[in-house]
């Protein structure tokens, strides 16, 4: 884990180093701002020494003394607004950067990964590491460096006062520091990344139950679900008092710390007092000392577990950063150059896991313009084609060729340009009709996206509705039903005339009536293309060019319906007959 801690912080590194004037000019005013915070302490000392001569000619020493105090709290107070300006500018643009990074990594991952991966703990980790880089920078920058500063030249002051006490401050803050890292990452450091680990379960759980409300009402099912969320909360409770204990045991050992060091720095300073070594304003110069200091890591201390919280938070974003994308375009890869649209599967071998092959030397060829159907009982591979097809998966052996170019060698971009689906539970935007139709080809007119909608007879739910076009679908494209998304995704595909068409399951959840009117807008979006449906229901199927029946990922049987239903105890005959039986 102490590992992966370390390549967050090198994610934020390569991220602020573009930014180094920005961080340089941080550390310039930094610098001048303790510096001047510094001074004063030495001023003060000047100052009661010249008090305690109780000699009045020195009343003019004194006004310039006191002139230089004001002098040296306005240098603090400015020198800090303009660090604040710029790690204002700094922080934010690399959060920024932080987000574009994690969406464009997430989003080029492949289908499986959102398939294993819950949407919910997927944003949280997004969230997680763009605020762990604030928490980061803030405790380096306010804590961290301020503290070294400060620090480093109250001992240097010391050090010019009497040499023991300088070192005395600094082998005491040697060991002060050394405990506060000791306890911070050998001891607290590992209930954060495991309280980190059940925070992303209790985010994806609340955000699995939240989506599956309706279930969870029709099956009667709260009671079962709140006790596995209260299952996680506790244990992310126990985790995080476990941390927060640590932390006090850490305060308290702090403040003996400094309880110890007051003890020896007042002992000493009376003892060279009465030696005359040490004046009344060096008294006053050690105490200011002493307490700016304590404050500085008194506060550093307590943001010490705000640090590693962030960084342990962050790190479940960084492991999916470090990990690999599955499927991914090899160097210089070409643009597909489809044409007539011929698909060919050649000795395809591909199994979802590595004991289990769903096809072993598959091999299938679609010629260009032609309308396949695939039908089957389910696992029998269909899906897996269109999934391979897409290069959602990368093949084991074996080649996919589209017009006689492996769509392993082209970019992913230009594949699914060549590609259109309708599926069988389309998911919109939440966004407005005109932007859902339009997403397939961007550039498109609003004239050609209302064609695409009267093509898919869309247009006429779309104008009844309020706001028409301009109507928002809600989140998956909720507000509309079933049929009414179906229409929306074949308008989008019309739009976006592929020419390779595939059609899973694409009228499924139309009434009757409108399934018709579909079925005459499926005409016109496959003529001249290479269409490959899936479907259950045998009757959409019927008008096709070639049936291909599929079991557990091998043809068994191919031809055209008519063929097809002569087959004797075949799988498309005793199909055909169940859903006939259905029928009558």
């Amino acid at each position: 884990m102490q590992t992966l801690t370390k390549q967050t912080l090198k994610i934020y590194w390569q991220h602020a180093r573009k930014y180094k004037i920005h961080a340089f000019g941080i550390f310039v005013f930094l610098l001048l701002h303790s510096a001047a915070e510094s001074s004063g302490p030495f001023l003060y000392k000047q100052f009661i020494n010249h008090l305690t001569t109780y000699d009045f000619s020195r009343y003019s020493k004194l006004l310039g003394i006191l002139g230089l105090i004001v002098g040296a709290r306005l240098i603090r107070s400015y020198a800090f607004r303009a660090k604040d300006y710029i790690q204002n500018y700094f922080e934010t643009r690399i959060m920024a950067d932080l987000n574009n990074t994690c969406f464009k990594y997430l989003h080029q991952n492949s289908y499986g990964f959102f398939s294993g991966n819950f949407v919910g703990s997927l944003v949280n980790k997004v969230k997680k590491m763009e605020r762990g880089f604030e928490t980061v920078a803030d405790r380096i920058i306010d804590d961290f460096l301020r503290s070294f500063f400060s620090i480093s030249i109250a001992t240097i002051m010391l050090f010019f006062s009497h040499w023991l006490l300088g070192l005395a401050l600094l082998l005491w803050c040697m060991v002060y520091i050394g405990t506060i890292y000791y306890f911070s990452v050998f001891r607290i450091m590992k209930y954060n990344l495991k309280k980190a680990e059940l925070d992303t379960r209790l985010t994806a759980q609340l955000a699995d139950t939240i989506t599956n409300n309706a279930n969870i009402k029709l099956f009667s099912s709260f009671a079962r679900e709140a006790a596995g969320f209260g299952k996680i909360n506790e244990q992310h409770y126990r985790m995080r008092r476990k941390s927060w204990n640590l932390m006090t045991y850490l305060e308290v050992l702090q403040s003996t710390l400094m309880l110890f060091l007051e003890g020896i720095m007042m002992y000493f300073g009376i003892k060279y007092w009465r030696e005359g070594i040490l004046t009344v304003g060096d008294f006053t110069l050690i105490q200011l000392y002493i307490f700016a200091i304590f404050d500085r890591l008194w506060v550093m201390g307590k943001q010490v577990r705000a640090f590693y919280e962030a960084l342990a938070d962050s790190n479940e974003m960084t492991e999916i950063l470090l990990t690999p994308h599955e499927v991914v375009d090899v160097p210089n890869a070409k643009i597909l150059q489809a044409g007539r649209g011929s698909i060919e599967f050649k000795k395809v071998s591909f199994g979802y896991h590595s004991k289990e092959n769903i096809f072993q030397d598959f091999s299938l060829k679609i010629s260009p313009s032609e309308r396949l159907a695939l039908i089957g009982p389910s696992g029998g591979g269909k899906s897996t084609i269109v999934k391979l097809l897409f290069r959602f998966h990368d093949i084991d052996k074996g080649e996919i060729l589209i017009d006689g170019q492996n769509i392993a060698r082209v970019s992913q971009d230009s594949l699914h340009n060549s590609l259109s689906l309708v599926p069988q539970d389309p998911i919109l935007f939440h966004r407005t009709l005109m932007e859902n139709i339009r997403y397939s080809r961007p550039g498109a007119s609003d004239e050609e996206v209302m064609a695409a909608a009267k093509a898919a007879h869309a247009h006429e739910f779309i104008t009844g509705s309020q706001y028409g076009y301009n109507t928002f679908v809600g989140e998956r494209g909720i507000k509309l039903s079933g049929g009414q998304r179906q229409r929306v995704a074949i308008a989008r595909a019309i739009l976006k005339n592929a020419p390779i068409l595939v059609l899973d399951e694409a009228t499924s959840s139309l009434d009757s009536e409108s399934e018709s009117y579909i079925q005459d807008a499926l005409k016109v979006l496959m003529k001249d293309k290479t269409v490959i449906v899936i479907a259950h229901r045998l009757s959409t199927i019927m008008q096709m060019d070639r049936i291909i029946v599929l079991d557990s990922g091998k043809i068994v049987e191919e031809g055209k319906h008519a063929e097809l239903l002569k087959v004797q105890q075949g799988t498309y005959q005793r199909l055909w007959q169940i859903q006939a039986g259905g029928f009558a």
